[in-house]
């Protein structure tokens, strides 16, 4: 494990230990759509994580019933609790390097077919072929290594599989980003800017983030926490109005295994 990837492990192992609270179940900076749209009807208990629900929508695209699924860094899981309560898949995994977060993961939070297990992004800890689906939502900014990681995603999809990932970047690492993504292996079908809809989350939901800063951490903290949330008027809430950082998404499949030619049957 590398330095960034040690500094972003000890500080979710604190988090998860430290603040021991099962209704903090996103850690997503969230998605809200500029114009007019039909927002998804949730149940009472979900309706106020709406907008980091909104993110998941946004990225995972496609249709998940009865598949595999697997999503790499589930944080305090409540995005994979989401997908496999919503989505219908058939199975549901939500893997992370933080075993505190796992374990908070293991006793908070339900779902059809849902399970969770430690593991590192760049190691997965699963054999080949082992999902339909995988879905990363603003965690490969903490790996040491992104084509390390994209190789596993790829490594560990089936012939046909889909990887769906949204994540921040610094605007000078945009094009590098993109290039990784392109030399994965996999098909990139689709990739996205979806900064201004994530800073429009931030702006709506920045006072109900900002209320839960000041009842659960401890107030020294409150700076630390309100740059790592990006609230209003943190560093890196300007950062994203100035497009200093910007926030992609992308949809990318794994070709289908190819038919066996007429020739090789014979």
């Amino acid at each position: 494990m590398g330095l960034r990837q040690k500094v972003w492990h000890g500080c979710y192992e604190l988090m998860a230990r430290r603040i021991d609270r099962p209704e903090w179940a996103f850690m997503n900076y969230g998605f809200a759509p500029l114009g007019a749209s039909t927002p998804r009807t949730l149940e009472p208990e979900d309706e106020l994580d709406r907008f980091c629900i909104q993110l998941y929508d946004r990225t995972v695209t496609a249709d998940l019933t009865g598949l595999d699924v697997l999503e790499v860094g589930c944080g305090r899981g409540g995005g994979v609790s989401f997908l496999s309560r919503y989505r219908g898949p058939r199975s549901t995994t939500g893997v992370d390097l933080s075993a505190a977060a796992v374990d908070l993961c293991t006793r908070d939070r339900r779902g059809p077919g849902l399970r969770f297990a430690v593991g590192d992004a760049q190691d997965l800890p699963f054999p080949d072929a082992s999902f339909d689906v995988v879905v990363s939502v603003e965690s490969s900014h903490c790996y040491d290594s992104v084509p390390t990681f994209l190789a596993e995603v790829r490594r560990v999809l089936r012939p046909g599989g889909r990887f769906f990932w949204a994540d921040l970047r610094p605007a000078a690492d945009v094009a590098r980003t993109r290039a990784q993504l392109q030399g994965s292996g996999m098909v990139v079908e689709d990739e996205q800017e979806i900064t201004a809809e994530v800073v429009h989350a931030l702006d709506l939901d920045s006072e109900r983030k900002l209320g839960l800063v000041r009842a659960w951490v401890p107030r020294l903290a409150h700076p630390l926490f309100a740059r790592f949330a990006a609230l209003e008027g943190s560093r890196s809430h300007r950062a994203f109005q100035e497009r200093r950082t910007r926030y992609l998404t992308a949809s990318l499949s794994v070709p289908a295994a190819a038919a066996p030619s007429e020739e090789g049957l014979r």
